[in-house]
């Protein structure tokens, strides 16, 4: 099982912090190592707890969350009540992978944490990228869901170069490749149709089967 990604938590404001954890927590992808609440608090947070997501403010009493976000080395998400231009322009120069405007529902936190963990899995690893893997990369993080230039085959071939020689959920392949649970589903289910995969139940704990796929010898 994939280990959740670590979170760090930068909010001046001890309430909204909490309130920000417990959206993070919430998420089975993720965990948070740290809420802290000044940038000095932060820098020493980054060493010890080596996070691979920070959750940051902009405006701290201690400095600016944006040039702590673009020193910082790490993906970032910026939530703020700064909505002019030029904040929001600096924030994306600086390499955000998001930018929330406060106050905002608990779905867009959640939306982009899984828009984040889907883009992020797709461009795991050492192995080369072709242009559909970044271009989706990106139109993932961006919310735009699949680029309209990936056709049904190339999808296909990469569900089945995500199941390998093992076998594996919709859901796990869905995040191994950066596409959604459904999507997934549907491809699985276009493939096993054919007779290219073969589908395989398994019981858990609470007696309702699993849908298990693994690629046909």
């Amino acid at each position: 099982m994939t280990e959740p990604l670590r979170v760090l938590i930068l909010d001046d404001d001890f309430r909204v912090g909490q309130l920000h954890r417990a959206i993070v927590d919430d998420h089975s992808g993720f965990t948070v190592v740290d809420t802290v609440r000044s940038c000095v608090e932060a820098r020493d947070s980054l060493r010890s707890s080596r996070p691979d997501l920070l959750v940051a403010d902009v405006f701290l009493p201690d400095g600016d969350g944006i040039a702590f976000a673009r020193d910082s080395g790490v993906d970032t998400i910026l939530i703020s009540a700064a909505d002019d231009a030029q904040t929001v322009r600096r924030a994306l120069r600086s390499g955000a992978v998001g930018y929330l405007i406060k106050p905002f529902e608990t779905r867009a936190l959640t939306g982009l944490l899984d828009r984040y963990v889907r883009s992020r899995n797709l461009l795991a690893g050492d192995r080369v990228l072709g242009q559909e893997d970044i271009d989706r990369a990106l139109a993932i993080l961006h919310g735009a869901g699949e680029p309209v230039s990936l056709s049904r085959s190339a999808t296909e071939q990469l569900v089945l170069a995500a199941l390998g020689d093992g076998e594996a959920s919709a859901a796990e392949i869905g995040e191994r490749i950066g596409i959604s649970r459904a999507t997934a589903q549907r491809h699985l289910a276009a493939l096993a149709g054919r007779a290219v995969v073969e589908v395989r139940l398994r019981y858990g704990t609470t007696g309702r089967p699993e849908h298990r796929y693994a690629a046909r010898t």
